[in-house]
């Protein structure tokens, strides 16, 4: 809300989602106080996502860029309610609320969820521009969020994910053996408040005792001039029992809740949110061993109860572990 003495300007939307292809309605609010000559309003709403960091080392230059969704004006009737002076402006009556409606149909493609993070964001608003004769424009702007559904029940979201990971452990340069993770997740597809499943194999044949444990991480990339930036957060996790010197543990179903996440950010060219399942060996002394299952989070799931879902995959076999002898394996392997 724009507030001066004579006169308030602002724009009213309800409070929830939009998506493309529905109809953004709402209003401006115009009072004076005092008897007053306005030109014209228009009203404009626009999408755009927009990166701003410092990439290279030391920081380096200042880079930006920016990438539009959305631009649509409309000039709103004002002579449906207001009377016109002798030089053709429109005349304003003090103490009386004026409310001039508006409505945009929202493209039905090409639109990218809001987002805010570190280093740039998704922001989708409103302006209403109120001119006025022999001076400025009057500006208001109000925000609102897109939330694009993204459905998880696709093949390739539904089929399991796997992976295998193993690492040799030194002390001194002396070997230590080695520890190892086989895992399965049941799909790759979740929602807010859905239960990943786990089944997992952990070997340890090193001297030492190691924890394992699992996260869901969230990875944030922002690109502007050819440079990107990352930024990684840990959402929740989950952990095990400790697995002494020169034995295994197995994790059959144990869950990890998918906690309120906005959605997997797609479709835009400069922000991306990724989010992946790391399984992980906590070694003393060492670098963590980890696995990366690959996830996307949606808005839409038609999975059945996390009971049937759980059982109807718990007998699949796990990816054969690592073999011992043989050189570290290249990054997770999805089948």
């Amino acid at each position: 809300m724009v507030l001066m003495k004579p006169l308030v300007l602002r724009v009213e939307l309800p409070e929830r989602l939009y998506s493309g292809g529905e109809k953004l309605s709402g209003s401006v609010l115009l009072e004076a106080e005092q008897p007053l000559s306005v030109a014209g309003l228009k009203v404009t709403v626009s999408g755009r996502a927009r990166v701003e960091h410092r990439g290279g080392a030391g920081g380096g230059r200042r880079r930006r860029e920016e990438e539009e969704y959305l631009r649509r004006e409309e000039v709103l009737r004002l002579e449906e309610q207001l009377t016109t002076d002798s030089d053709g402006c429109f005349l304003l009556q003090p103490q009386k609320l004026y409310r001039f409606c508006f409505g945009f149909e929202l493209p039905a493609a090409g639109l990218v969820s809001s987002y805010k993070g570190k280093f740039g964001s998704v922001r989708y608003c409103v302006r209403a521009e109120l001119d006025r004769p022999s001076q400025n424009a009057l500006r208001c702007e109000r925000e609102f969020e897109v939330e694009e559904p993204l459905d998880v029940n696709q093949p390739d979201l539904m089929a399991p994910a796997t992976g295998s990971a193993h690492k040799r452990v030194t002390c001194v340069f002396i070997p230590d053996g080695q520890v190892s993770i086989s895992a399965r997740i049941q799909r790759k597809g979740f929602c807010e408040g859905e239960d990943i499943s786990i089944n997992a194999q952990f070997e340890n044949t090193t001297s030492r005792m190691v924890v394992p444990k699992a996260a869901i991480i969230a990875k944030h990339t922002y690109s502007a001039e050819g440079r990107s930036k990352e930024s990684r957060e840990k959402l929740c996790c989950v952990r095990g029992n400790h697995i002494i010197s020169g034995m295994c543990d197995t994790w059959q179903g144990k869950t990890l809740r998918v906690p309120k996440l906005r959605p997997s950010l797609l479709g835009c060219d400069i922000i991306t949110v990724d989010y992946s399942l790391v399984i992980y060996l906590h070694i003393p002394g060492s670098e963590k061993l980890t696995l990366d299952l690959p996830l996307v989070i949606g808005t839409l799931s038609g999975v059945g109860s996390r009971t049937s879902s759980v059982s109807s995959w718990a007998s699949l076999p796990l990816p054969p572990p690592p073999q011992l002898g043989l050189p570290p394996p290249r990054p997770a392997q999805l089948q």
